[in-house]
């Protein structure tokens, strides 16, 4: 297992970035290695946030002096979802199948958490988010189906989408994590817009599903002082509670979003106008 660790920033910093040490700190390009567990934790809200690729060999969880704790989960909570073959999470020796779009959540405490693919030819690809817990929450296998959907956007602003709440209250219990994946229909490129940001939460953004040309200007910032970086297919981009959540893309895409913070009201947002952007 290896770990990249990402250190909080105040927005006043930020205002004298280059574009380069923006991605430096912000963004996660390889996500996805084949045959590794790749994980960076962000001392934003302390979430985990990476990949998992397993071929012929299984990839575990680790704890250890990173995280404090013999095991990853003894103080943590999990979120799962497999964007890539059919393949397993293993947790505490019961066996979850997890086919290409399911999701999973595991709660604080559970020893051992691994992950196999059922092909090593077209393996697995397990994206985990983890955020610290205070309590303890069954495991539960979340379909595409049992996920709770919410259709925003109209095809007039270009951001027809169909948000699937996995861990969600709707869904499951967990202790502060909130994770799901969106859908743009085609010919909407926006995924949120006017955007809006959220002081008592951070975010992942993990973009998916894009070929090879594709491209994502993800939107950074506060409303006044906007940044944007550009993101190419599977890969990651931390976003602090202060700047704004929004982003448009030169093809089609999805997208995994991951929050964590003071509380789990998905419509606890502060809305802007685009008059409030500079």
């Amino acid at each position: 297992m290896k770990l990249d660790i990402r250190y909080s920033h105040h927005p006043e910093d930020m205002k004298k970035y280059d574009t380069e040490t923006l991605r430096r700190h912000f963004l996660v390009e390889q996500v996805f290695v084949t045959g590794e567990l790749r994980l960076t934790y962000t001392h934003v809200d302390r979430v985990v946030f990476g990949g998992a690729v397993p071929t012929s060999q299984t990839l575990s969880l680790e704890g250890g002096k990173e995280f404090g704790t013999p095991n990853f989960l003894d103080r943590r909570e999990l979120g799962v979802v497999n964007l890539g073959g059919s393949g397993r999470v293993i947790v505490d020796g019961e066996t979850l199948a997890l086919a290409n779009g399911e999701g999973l959540y595991v709660g604080m405490g559970k020893t051992t958490v691994a992950f196999e693919s059922d092909d090593a030819a077209a393996p697995a690809k397990f994206y985990l988010v983890s955020s610290p817990a205070h309590a303890t929450y069954p495991t539960v296998h979340i379909s595409r189906e049992k996920a709770n959907p919410r259709k925003l956007g109209s095809p007039e602003t270009c951001n027809v989408r169909t948000i699937y709440q996995y861990v969600h209250p709707a869904v499951c219990k967990s202790c502060q994590l909130v994770m799901g994946v969106t859908v743009l229909e085609p010919g909407s490129v926006w995924n949120t817009f006017p955007p809006h940001t959220h002081e008592r939460r951070m975010e992942v953004y993990l973009y998916f599903g894009m070929a090879p040309e594709t491209r994502v200007f993800h939107l950074h910032g506060q409303p006044q002082e906007t940044r944007h970086i550009v993101m190419a297919n599977e890969q990651a981009v931390i976003s602090p509670s202060w700047s704004i959540h929004s982003g448009v893309a030169s093809g089609p895409y999805s997208f995994i979003w991951a929050m964590a913070g003071e509380n789990q009201t998905f419509d606890d947002m502060d809305g802007l106008g685009p008059n409030d952007l500079k």
